[in-house]
C-alpha cells in the first residue's frame, strides 16, 4: 500500500478483513477499552468506544482510566420493525445497555452505555430479532433510510423494497462479523474477497438515502448517494440519483463544508442496484485516502467535477442515465397525529424527544410502546427526525392504541409546532466528538425559544430548528432554518435560512455565541418576522428575502463566509 496515506487506511488493510484483533481486546479484563486499532475496526461491526466525558476529570485525578462503554448503532433499512422486533430491542436496552433506546436520525437503534463484557450478547440478541449492526459504523454504506410515508401504502412498500435491497446489495461481505459475534464458521483466508469495498474498504463513511416526494424527511440531498422515487398513479416508474451530498465540516477550516447532492439523472428500478455498486466502487477507486476531512464523496465530486462523476459511474455500471425528471418536496418534517393511509389502515406519528425512548416522570414512553408492541398488528417505523410511527392499525384496533398512548402521555398534540420540528444529536457526555451539549440542552433552549415565540405573537410558529455538539452534522443543522452548532462549552455557531424542505442550505449568521446572545438574537429576529413577514412566508424565506442572510450559492464559499 502507498505509504502516504491515513494510518487507519493502514489499519483496514491489515485487518484481515475486519477481523483485527477484536477477540483479544474483548477478552481483555484488565482494561474496559478496546486496543487503539481494534477501536477502528470495531465501528464496522457497528459499535463505538466512548467514555463519560462528566467523569473523565474525576476519574483522571483518581488515577483510573476513562469510564469506558460502547454506543452500538444497529442496521435496519428504512427504520421499519415489527412489534415483535422492537420488543427485543426494548429488552437489551433496559438489560445490557443504559435503560434507554435511541432513535436516530438514520432511522435506526442506538444503544449507548454498553459495558465491554456485554458487547457479545447484544449483537447476539439483536440478531436473534433477524436485525444485524454490520455497517452501522465505519468506511461503509451505512444504513439506508427511506420516507416512512406511511398513507401511500403500496407505493411506499415498493420503494421500501428497493431500500432493503440497496441495503444488502451495498454491505461489506465479509464473515468476520458472524464469526466474531455469532459463533459462525471460521473461512480461509484465500477464500475471502470484498468485491464491492476491497481489502481497505472506503476512505470515510458513506450514506444513502431514498425519498418519496413530495415529502423530504429522509433530507435525501445530504446524503452521499440519493435515490428519488418517480411514481405515475401510484406506481413506481424509476428514480431520480443524486450524488455528493454531505454535512460535515471543521471549524477554522475553510475546505470543508456541508454540501446539497447534485443529479446524476434517471434510472428504472432494475438499474438502482448497479448504479448504487458503481458509485460507491467510484469512491473507493477515487476519493480522498490521506486527510479524512476530505474523503467524503462530496469532496471527489468538488474535485473530478459532476460530468466526469456520471462518466465513470455509466462506465461501470453499463446503465445511461436519463434526464432527471422534475419533483417538488413540501416538506422534511414529520406529520403527526392519526392518518389514514390508502388501504383503510391507520397510522400514528408520535413525537420522542431527541429520540430517547425512557420512562420519565411525566411520560412513560419505554412501558407505553411495549404495551402498544404487545398488541399492535402493523409495524413500527422510526422516523428521519427521530419520532416514531405506529402505522398500519387496523381500524378496529385504532380505539385501544390511542387510549394506551393518551394514558402513557404519548401524544403530540401538547406540544409547539416549534418544537415538533427540531431535533438534537446525542453530543455530551458520550459522544467523544462533541464540543458543546445537544440533547441535554435542547428541552431547556426549547422552552426558552418557545417562549420568545409566543411574546411576538409567534406560538404557531412552523419553524426547523436543529442543535449539533460538533460540526459532523448528525442532526443535519446545516438544513435547518435555525442551526446551532457547538463550537465549545456554552457556545455555538448560528445558522440561518432553510427552507423547510431540506433542499436548501443555511448560512452563518454569527459565530460562537453563549446562550444570551443566541436569545437576545432570536429575540429581535422573531420581532422583525412578526412585523415584515408575507402571508405563508417561512422564517427561513423571510431572512434571506429581508437581506439578513444571503441565500447560499456555493459552498464551499459561501459557508465560511
Amino acid at each position: 500500500m502507498d505509504a502516504k496515506v491515513n494510518p487507519n487506511e493502514l489499519i483496514k488493510a491489515n485487518s484481515n478483513y475486519l477481523r483485527g484483533t477484536l477477540r483479544e481486546s474483548i477478552a481483555d479484563e484488565l482494561t474496559g477499552a478496546l486496543s487503539p486499532a481494534d477501536a477502528q475496526i470495531s465501528k464496522f461491526h457497528g459499535f463505538y468506544e466512548q467514555d463519560d466525558r462528566d467523569k473523565r476529570q474525576d476519574r483522571r485525578e483518581r488515577f483510573l482510566e476513562p469510564q469506558y462503554s460502547f454506543m452500538l448503532r444497529a442496521r435496519l433499512p428504512g427504520g421499519v420493525c415489527t412489534p415483535k422486533q422492537w420488543l427485543v430491542m426494548d429488552r437489551i436496552g433496559r438489560t445490557l445497555a443504559n435503560g434507554t433506546l435511541r432513535l436516530t436520525t438514520r432511522q435506526t437503534f442506538q444503544y449507548h452505555g454498553i459495558l465491554k463484557r456485554d458487547i457479545k450478547g447484544v449483537i447476539q440478541g439483536i440478531n436473534q430479532a433477524l436485525i444485524d449492526s454490520i455497517g452501522g459504523c465505519g468506511d461503509v454504506n451505512r444504513n439506508v433510510m427511506c420516507n416512512p410515508n406511511p398513507v401511500q401504502s403500496d407505493l411506499h412498500g415498493e420503494v421500501h423494497g428497493w431500500a432493503r435491497r440497496i441495503s444488502e446489495h451495498l454491505l461489506p461481505r465479509t464473515r468476520a462479523y458472524h464469526e466474531i459475534w455469532l459463533d459462525g464458521e471460521k473461512v480461509q483466508d484465500s477464500e475471502e474477497s470484498e468485491p464491492i469495498y476491497g481489502e481497505t474498504y472506503l476512505p470515510r463513511k458513506f450514506k444513502t438515502a431514498v425519498a418519496i416526494p413530495p415529502h423530504n424527511d429522509v433530507d435525501v440531498y445530504a446524503n452521499d448517494l440519493g435515490f428519488i422515487a418517480i411514481a405515475e398513479e401510484g406506481r413506481l416508474t424509476g428514480f431520480n440519483v443524486l450524488a455528493g451530498g454531505g454535512m460535515g465540516a471543521t471549524h477554522g477550516d475553510p475546505t470543508t463544508f456541508p454540501r446539497l447532492a447534485d443529479d446524476l439523472g434517471f434510472v428504472t428500478p432494475q438499474q438502482s442496484l448497479a448504479v448504487a455498486e458503481a458509485v460507491v466502487a467510484t469512491q473507493r477507486d477515487l476519493g480522498e485516502r490521506l486527510d479524512r476531512s476530505h474523503a467524503r464523496l462530496k469532496y471527489t465530486v468538488e474535485r473530478i467535477g459532476l460530468d466526469a462523476l456520471r462518466d465513470e459511474v455509466e462506465r461501470r455500471s453499463g446503465v445511461h442515465f436519463e434526464p432527471p425528471r422534475p419533483v417538488r418536496f413540501t416538506d422534511h418534517g414529520d406529520r403527526y397525529g392519526w392518518v389514514e393511509g390508502t388501504d383503510g389502515r391507520w397510522h400514528l406519528t408520535l413525537y420522542v424527544e431527541n429520540g430517547r425512548v425512557r420512562d420519565g416522570p411525566d411520560r412513560a414512553l419505554m412501558t407505553g410502546l411495549r404495551e402498544i408492541a404487545a398488541i399492535h398488528r402493523g409495524d413500527y417505523r422510526i422516523t428521519p427526525n427521530q419520532n416514531l410511527i405506529l402505522a398500519g392499525v387496523p381500524a378496529d384496533q385504532k380505539q385501544r392504541v390511542e387510549a394506551i398512548v393518551r394514558e402513557r402521555g404519548l401524544l403530540a398534540e401538547d406540544r409547539s409546532r416549534l418544537r415538533l420540528g427540531s431535533i438534537a444529536c446525542v453530543a455530551l457526555p458520550t459522544c467523544p466528538q462533541a464540543m458543546a451539549e445537544a440533547e441535554r440542552y435542547f428541552p431547556d433552549l426549547a422552552d426558552k425559544a418557545e417562549a420568545l415565540s409566543a411574546r411576538h405573537g409567534l406560538a404557531d410558529l412552523d419553524l426547523v430548528l436543529r442543535i449539533t455538539g460538533c460540526p459532523n452534522g448528525c442532526a443535519r443543522p446545516y438544513l435547518a432554518e435555525i442551526g446551532l452548532v457547538g463550537k465549545g462549552p456554552r457556545r455555538y455557531n448560528l445558522l440561518l435560512g432553510g427552507d423547510g424542505t431540506g433542499t436548501r442550505l443555511n448560512k452563518l449568521y454569527r459565530e460562537n455565541l453563549a446562550e444570551e446572545e443566541i436569545l437576545g438574537t432570536l429575540d429581535s429576529l422573531f420581532a422583525r418576522f412578526a412585523a415584515e413577514r408575507r402571508p405563508g412566508e417561512r422564517f427561513g424565506d423571510f431572512v434571506i428575502r429581508a437581506g439578513i442572510v444571503p441565500p447560499v450559492t456555493d459552498a464551499a464559499r459561501d459557508f465560511h463566509g
